[in-house]
């Protein structure tokens, strides 16, 4: 007789950070601020520009230039107020992000929204159901 083979358990994915899961954008930090809602805007402006399905690497970048993006619109709304303004800090900012937008890619790239023929025809289907 042939022994029963014993099965392994499947092994579960390790559980992720949630800045990892994209729940949380910035550790610490109220999601509900100005700054912090204003970081989510850019970033996903930005991984809109680049198509989605982005890499790691990728989504490090754009969050680097979020985070530099929001930084200088807070000096300009600063300068626009007549506050003091640092415009050594804000250009060696402002070169930083131009940098790090021009490694990911400045132009606007279309991501395929066509449909596979199946969805297609089920699409079809269902509207000729109604």
């Amino acid at each position: 007789m042939i022994p029963e083979r014993r099965r392994k358990a499947p092994v579960l994915p390790q559980a992720g950070t949630r800045r990892g899961n994209g729940a949380v954008s910035l550790s610490g930090v109220d999601g509900r601020s100005f700054m912090a809602r204003r970081f989510r805007e850019i970033t996903a402006g930005i991984e809109s520009d680049l198509g989605g399905g982005l890499t790691e690497a990728q989504r490090q970048l754009v969050a680097r230039a979020a985070t530099m993006a929001v930084w200088a619109e807070e000096r300009e709304a600063e300068l626009a107020r007549g506050e003091e303004f640092d415009p050594l800090q804000y250009s060696t900012v402002s070169n930083s992000q131009r940098r790090l937008l021009s490694d990911l890619g400045l132009d606007r790239r279309a991501r395929d929204v066509t449909p596979d023929l199946a969805s297609y025809i089920a699409g079809r289907t269902a509207d000729d159901g109604r």
